[in-house]
């Protein structure tokens, strides 16, 4: 599988205006081993984002991660959009530790891309578990996300 990592960042950021809002960059979007898709991406420290501890708010550190996951979903999944909708369908997030300065949210695809590709060519609407770490600049996990993906046909 080859990535285009700056069309992927591209067409993220002009989808999502509120990814652009906070300062998300994207730092990576690269192939994994079996078709799977990884993307790292940062929110940078900012004090109109912190919250009233001095670290990023929890609002912003969700954002980061489902900012990451959809990356993941473009990238695994970019050449579909003229027949399906990627849709977040539940996320689930774990605050583990206290986060403070720049965080970086990594993102891996949870099911083979093939196999949801086969889903989604049976006709149903398959959904795609993307697991998301976000960590401080030093790599300590602060936080951990799972947003469950669907592609929704166009009908």
């Amino acid at each position: 599988m080859s990535i285009d990592s700056r069309q992927v960042a591209a067409g993220l950021l002009e989808a999502v205006p509120f990814a652009r809002t906070l300062g998300i960059e994207i730092v990576e979007v690269a192939p994994e081993a079996e078709g799977g898709v990884r993307a790292v991406v940062r929110l940078p420290d900012d004090p109109a984002h912190h919250n009233h501890v001095g670290g990023p708010h929890a609002g912003a550190m969700f954002t980061l991660g489902e900012t990451a996951s959809g990356a993941v979903v473009l990238a695994a999944f970019g050449q579909v959009l003229d027949r399906a909708v990627p849709l977040a369908v539940t996320a689930t997030i774990r605050y583990l530790k206290l986060a403070m300065g720049p965080v970086q949210a990594t993102a891996r695809l949870g099911r083979p891309p093939a196999d949801v590709l086969a889903e989604l060519d049976a006709g149903t609407r398959p959904e795609f578990p993307v697991e998301v770490e976000i960590a401080t600049e030093d790599g300590t996990v602060t936080s951990a996300l799972t947003v469950t993906w669907t592609l929704r046909p166009n009908r």
